[in-house]
């Protein structure tokens, strides 16, 4: 199987699999426990804490350790909504989030708050003045991810989290898409929550965080307990933790290489596109987008048709976010940037890895456009 769902579908390293495997063979103690195991098993927690904070230029005691970044999303918009209720009750929202955030921020309109949602233009990008205009005297809350999952188009966080503080608001970005993509460091982009997920970094499923600056109220969603200084209630998944700290660990010494060889890798994808499907357009930002990562338009192609006819060629790759590859409806991303929904259903994304061969990207394409053909010919159009 060639692998270019790396999005949805990133095959955990190796190396953080050999990390893992004493927490499951050796020890299985409660970090919340005072015995050996219990002790054992905190000393894992704390370290794994200092890696994935390390990795973004963190306290330690600001990360809050969650089962998947979709939690980390709900623990920071429902979190610090319902923590600010003193101040106002306006959470400003762009129209191109994960549905984390747009279903957590529609949660919290049944809860009596008012939600505005920004748009994006017509490449992706959501404009700080946009942003300005929806704020009010009672924003309590601001959240723009720093990269779009389904485009890949990159964010102006920094200058919309500048515009939320102007306006004594809290800033939230989702940062799932972006991790292990693009360099993400709290104090440059000064945001005040940054949702994470082990599985950006080729890490194992089942382990997500949350950033939260210090001095940030926030009140728990789960409850149950006081771990993660009770912010965060349940046992935490030790294994999956440690396995998301070595996975930062590794990042934070290849992130450039890494960066660097997905950019040759997006090269090489254009190129390849240019010549088999000189038709195909980039939806999202054609230059500000993360590197390995492109959503394509393929006229008269259905997008959900090529995937499973590529799938049986032994080769993966998407029609769009994973959380929403089995909606009835088209993409509300690509609606948002001013595709038809007939344009939005012949989309496809391809999400290179840092593992991904350059030889790999030309079966791929030589596949692709197979398809397309096939496709083509079966509805009787010419492109």
């Amino acid at each position: 199987m060639i692998n270019l769902d790396h999005g949805a579908a990133p095959p955990v390293d190796p190396r953080v699999i050999e990390e893992m495997v004493p927490c499951l063979r050796e020890f299985a103690g409660n970090p919340s426990s005072l015995h050996r195991a219990g002790v054992e098993a905190r000393n894992a927690l704390e370290t794994a804490r200092g890696r994935v904070s390390g990795l973004i230029g963190a306290d330690p005691a600001e990360i809050i350790f969650t089962a998947s970044g979709t939690e980390a999303d709900n623990l920071a918009v429902k979190g610090i909504a319902q923590a600010s209720t003193n101040r106002g009750r306006h959470i400003v929202v762009s129209s191109i989030e994960h549905h984390a955030v747009l279903y957590a921020a529609r949660a919290m309109e049944r809860q009596g708050f008012t939600v505005t949602q920004v748009p994006a233009d017509g490449d992706g990008v959501v404009q700080p003045g946009q942003v300005a205009r929806a704020m009010r005297d009672d924003t309590v809350l601001v959240s723009v991810m720093r990269a779009n999952d389904e485009t890949g188009t990159i964010q102006p966080v920094r200058e919309i989290a500048e515009i939320a503080h102007r306006h004594g608001a809290a800033f939230h970005t989702d940062a799932v898409a972006a991790l292990g993509r693009l360099r993400v460091d709290v104090h440059e982009l000064n945001v005040d929550a940054v949702s994470l997920s082990a599985r950006s970094l080729n890490g194992p499923p089942g382990a997500g965080a949350l950033y939260v600056k210090a001095g940030t109220r926030l009140r728990p969603q789960v409850e149950g307990g006081v771990q993660e200084d009770g912010r965060r209630g349940g046992h935490e998944n030790i294994p999956a933790i440690v396995g998301f700290g070595r996975a930062a660990e590794l990042a934070a010494d290849e992130l450039p290489g890494r960066i660097d060889r997905l950019k040759r890798l997006d090269e090489s994808l254009l190129c390849g596109l240019r010549d088999r499907l000189p038709d195909a357009a980039i939806n999202g930002h054609p230059d500000l987008r993360l590197p390995g990562h492109l959503n394509l338009w393929i006229p008269e192609a259905d997008g959900e048709s090529a995937v499973l006819m590529l799938d049986a060629r032994g080769i993966a790759i998407s029609v769009g976010s994973s959380c929403a590859a089995h909606a009835a409806k088209p993409s509300h991303v690509l609606l948002a940037l001013g595709r038809t929904a007939a344009e939005a259903r012949c989309s496809l994304l391809i999400t290179a890895g840092p593992d991904t061969a350059e030889s790999e990207i030309d079966e791929a394409l030589d596949a692709l456009a197979e398809v397309v053909g096939e496709l083509r010919a079966i509805a009787g159009v010419t492109v």
